[in-house]
């Protein structure tokens, strides 16, 4: 597996990204296109709806198990600012927003206090620009 890093830290899953989705959408504009040129229908207008609730419960699980995958790492990360940032900034601990503890989480245990620091004093909020920052990235392969 390639080293990890602030170009290469976005990951694809083959599967979802590039049949599941596609799959979906392509039915939906298909039902639509249907529906508007094959003549308005009851049976034209329920495949549109059940493409749209296809491509919306699919869209929906995947935002259900992106929100699960944040909540964990709100708590290893919160566990690893507990042991890792200097007595100063342990009562800031709940001052960070997911935002910046999903970025921050690929800061090396080295230079996480100075960016945690940096990053609530300057209250900087944008994840990429957080991450950016990051000089000795700590990988993460464990994401859905």
């Amino acid at each position: 597996m390639a080293e990890q890093n602030f170009a290469n830290h976005t990951k694809f899953f083959p599967l979802f990204h590039f049949f599941v989705l596609p799959v979906l959408l392509i039915n939906f504009g298909w039902s639509i296109y249907r529906l508007k040129t094959w003549a308005y229908s009851f049976d034209g207008f329920l495949a549109v709806v059940v493409a749209a609730a296809l491509l919306a419960g699919f869209l929906s699980a995947r935002m259900f198990a992106l929100t699960v995958q944040d909540r964990v790492i709100r708590l290893e990360e919160r566990i690893r600012y507990a042991r890792l940032l200097p007595a100063d900034l342990q009562p800031r601990i709940g001052e960070f927003t997911l935002d910046q503890i999903i970025s921050l989480r690929f800061a090396s245990d080295a230079e996480l206090p100075a960016l945690a620091r940096k990053v609530l004093d300057e209250k900087m909020t944008q994840r990429k620009a957080i991450k950016q920052l990051v000089k000795n990235w700590k990988p993460d392969y464990l994401r859905a």
